[in-house]
C-alpha cells in the first residue's frame, strides 16, 4: 500500500519535470529552436490546430526559423497566429514560406528570461510539494484506518520526503543549466 502511494507520487513528480522541460524549451534563448512555436495554434478551416500539424518548421540557421505550410492558403493564418502570440517576433512572408528572425538577446531580455525560468522552476517545486502533501494525506488516512502502524507511517513520510528532495534537486539543476545557457549566449 505504502509503496503504491510512493510510486504514484514519483510518477506524478516525473510528469512535473517533463512539463517544466517542455515549458523551458519554448522560451526563446537567442537561438532559433522549432519548439519555440509549439504553443502557437493556427485557424485551420474554422478549428484551431497546432502549427506543427499544418506546416513544417525548420531552423536552417542559428537565428532563423523557416515555416513551410502544407497549403499555401494558410500563410496568412500562420502569420496572424505568430503576430498574436507572445513571441515578439515579426514574421516575414515571401509568398511560399514564413521566416522568423530570432533577435539577439539584450542584457535586460536575458535577465527577464532568467526571471521567467526561475518562476517556472518555483511553480514546478510547488507542484512537487503538493504531490508530497497528497501522499502524506493518504498515509495519514491509512494510519487513521488502522492499515499501517505509527512506525510505518513515519517511515512512509521519510521515504516520500526523500523522493521529493531528489526531484527538487533535479529542478534546481535544470533551472541552473537553463540560466547558464541564457546568460552565455
Amino acid at each position: 500500500m505504502i509503496k503504491d502511494v510512493i510510486k504514484s507520487a514519483e510518477e506524478k513528480m516525473s510528469k512535473s519535470i517533463k512539463v517544466l522541460k517542455s515549458d523551458l524549451s519554448t522560451m526563446k534563448a537567442g537561438r532559433a529552436n522549432p519548439t519555440m512555436l509549439d504553443r502557437i495554434e493556427v485557424d485551420y478551416y474554422g478549428s484551431m490546430c497546432p502549427l506543427s500539424q499544418v506546416a513544417s518548421v525548420s531552423a536552417p540557421e542559428p537565428r532563423l526559423l523557416m515555416i513551410t505550410p502544407w497549403e499555401k492558403s494558410l500563410l496568412k493564418d500562420i502569420e496572424k497566429a505568430i503576430l498574436k502570440s507572445d513571441l515578439g517576433i515579426n514574421p516575414s512572408n515571401d509568398g511560399s514560406v514564413i521566416r522568423l528572425l530570432v533577435p539577439e538577446l539584450t542584457e535586460e531580455t536575458r535577465r527577464n528570461l532568467v526571471k521567467n525560468v526561475k518562476k517556472a522552476g518555483e511553480d514546478s517545486k510547488v507542484a512537487i510539494r503538493s504531490i508530497r502533501r497528497d501522499g502524506n494525506d493518504k498515509f495519514k488516512s491509512l494510519k487513521k484506518d488502522g492499515d499501517i502502524s505509527e512506525d510505518e507511517f513515519k517511515k512512509a513520510e521519510d521515504d516520500i520526503q526523500k523522493v521529493t528532495d531528489s526531484y527538487v534537486k533535479e529542478i534546481d539543476k535544470i533551472i541552473a543549466d537553463k540560466e547558464k545557457e541564457i546568460m552565455s549566449i
